[in-house]
This record gives structure tokens, sequence and C-alpha cells, in this order.
């Protein structure tokens, strides 16, 4: 059965099934979901646990199956808690976890939980996902937006007796500490914590949150593919100054700009040969978050303003690797951020304007 991760709490209060599999790449949200689970596994007298951390191919999963198959002798009830950082249980995972999901009917002694990191699509079709899918519940654990997260401080915020102003500047005050945290969620919840320390319940204002939360953010390539391609100027270049702080390649932020303008050319191409566009945009695999990006920017791109970029692209692509241009920035990052401010103008930019004249090489 699964559950989406904002039912968990609704669900345990009904009972406890015994077995239970969490996947994500958010550590605090994955952490809570567990938490959760342990706090009314304890309720019920489960007070043993021993946890198994599934490391290299040779993992001894005949230990995890005795753990499971047999009752403490201290405690009346114990959880067995599986993690596989890996999310790829191996040869002889697979069928045990398969073996542990259906010894897991009927088991009152034992309570089975498996946390496992982001799982794609052809991974949660294999068998042993599946088992576990099937005999007891599972949750994903999904991260939490950029465009999410403002109203998720706010919640956090309320959890612990603190509201900021209602209003504008409410609102810029949530912005600013979304700012400040996007990207790193544990971060962000010790800065919540924080403000409880500092301030007494009730309202707070724009100055107190100024003063006292850190920039903390943490930036990777994807996120900054979708602000670009969203038209986010500030928040793009926020991105690209948290990015080259924390020391991230030049040739890996090109590669994805490049990628994107690239996969815009051949979509482009692709309609003007009279494909559908849902069929040009699963043919070049993009969906998700990038799909809906795709769809709103496509349209108001012009083919001139299509080969623009990719010039300017290339142009980029040789600054990164060490070589002159006139009229361009002779350092990497200057020259990256002037690629993808272009980008992002033209995906910002509204339909209809006229196309800007062709870059000559």
């Amino acid at each position: 059965m699964q559950l989406a991760a904002a039912q968990l709490s609704a669900h345990l209060q009904r009972g406890l099934k015994p077995l239970y599999t969490l996947h994500g790449d958010e550590p605090l949200l994955i952490q809570e979901a567990a938490d959760a689970i342990r706090a009314k596994a304890r309720e019920q007298g489960y007070t043993e646990r021993t946890v198994h951390t599934v490391a290299g191919a040779h993992f001894d999963w005949s230990e995890v199956l005795a753990a499971s198959g047999s009752l403490s002798l201290f405690a009346d009830r114990q959880i067995v808690e599986i993690r596989i950082p890996s999310g790829k249980p191996g040869k002889e995972g697979s069928p045990a976890l398969q073996q542990l999901a259906e010894a897991s009917q009927g088991n009152d002694g034992t309570l089975t939980l498996v946390v496992l990191p982001r799982l794609d699509k052809m991974t949660r079709g294999g068998a042993w996902f599946g088992a576990l899918d099937s005999f007891g519940v599972t949750v994903q654990i999904d991260p939490v937006q950029r465009s999410a997260l403002p109203q998720w401080i706010a919640q956090r915020l309320s959890l612990q007796g603190q509201r900021v102003a209602g209003g504008d500047e409410g609102q810029r005050t949530l912005q600013f500490f979304a700012d400040r945290v996007e990207g790193n969620l544990l971060a962000a919840h010790q800065e919540i914590q924080k403000l409880a320390l500092l301030y007494p319940q009730g309202e707070l204002g724009w100055a107190q949150v100024e003063s006292a939360v850190l920039n903390v953010a943490r930036y990777d390539v994807f996120k900054l593919s979708e602000a670009v391609l969203g038209g986010q100027t500030a928040r793009v270049q926020r991105m690209l100054d948290g990015l080259q702080a924390e020391g991230e390649a030049e040739v890996l932020v090109h590669y994805t700009l490049a990628e994107d303008i690239r996969a815009l050319k051949r979509v482009k191409d692709s309609l003007a040969e009279g494909r559908p566009l849902p069929v040009a945009l699963r043919e070049q695999r993009i969906w998700g978050v990038r799909e809906r990006l795709f769809e709103r920017v496509l349209p108001r791109l012009a083919p001139v303003a299509i080969d623009n970029l990719l010039h300017s692209a290339h142009v980029v692509d040789g600054i990164v690797k060490g070589l002159k241009t006139p009229d361009w920035p002779t350092e990497g990052w200057q020259a990256l951020q002037r690629l993808a401010l272009q980008l992002c103008s033209e995906c910002a930019a509204p339909q209809g304007l006229p196309p800007r004249a062709k870059i000559t090489p």
C-alpha cells in the first residue's frame, strides 16, 4: 500500500502495520517519518531495535532474516530496521526482501522498517520493491520544492508558536528565509529551531529573521536548470554564486546549460517537422518539472533566439576550457553567468516579442 508522506500521521493513528518502507532523498523528512513510526511502535510495546546497514556486495542477509524471524529475549516485540543507502539490495538481497515481506504477515512480534534513497521508476518496478509494497506500507518522501518552501517554513514556525507578520511584509520575510536555506532542509529546520531559542512565541519581524537566519543554502546544477528555464533571474544569480562558492566544476555547469539549449533546439526542430509537442518531448526524454517548463518556454522562443543561444554556449565552452573570445569575459564563472542570464531572459520574455537579430560567429 502506497502512502504520501502527509498521510503517514493519520495512518499511524489508525493502527500500526508490520512492514514499512520509506524512500526518498531528503534526510530530515526521512528521519521524521522513521521517528514517527518508531514512536508509535514503542507505544505498542516494541521496545527493542536492531539496525542493519546494507553495504557492499557481500552483505550477510542471513543475519537480517534470523533477526526478523526470532523473538527477543529481553522484549515482547522488536523493530528490525534495514537501511540500504545505495537503493540496490543486490542479487541475494532481492529474494531476502521478498521473503521478509511475505513473513511479515501475521508476525506481531516484529516490525520491519526499510529505509531507501529515492528510487527511479525501473527500480520501483522490481520484484523486491513490489513485495514490500504489496505486503506492507510504502511511503515516498518527496523534497520540498522551492515554490513550497515559504509555506513549509511558516508551518514549522507555527508548530513552535511563532509566525511572521501578515500581508506583504510577512511574505517578504518568508521569501528571504527561503532564499537563505534553499536546498538544505536540515539546516532550515535548525534555523527555525534557533528562532524559538532567540525569540518568544508570537510574531516575528523582518529584522529579527534577517539578523538570525544564516545563509545555509545549497544548490545543485539540476535546480539551476529549472530556475533558468523558469526565467527566475535573481534566483539564477544566487545559485551561480552559491555553486561557485561550493567549488562546483565550471564544465558541469556549462554542460547543464548547454544541454538545455540543445534540447530546446531538438524539440523545436521536431515541432517544425510536424510532431505533436508531447511526442517531441517524450522522444527527447523530457518529463516532470522540465516538461512543464519546456511547454511554457517553447512557444515564445524564436528559431533565431535558439541559434544565438547555441552560439553563446559554444563560446562559453571554449572559455571554461581556457580559450579567450573577444567581447566575452575571460573568467569562466562570469561567462557562465552571461550565458545563464541570456537563456533566462529568453525564457522570461513575454510571448510575441519580435526576434532579435541573429549573432554571426
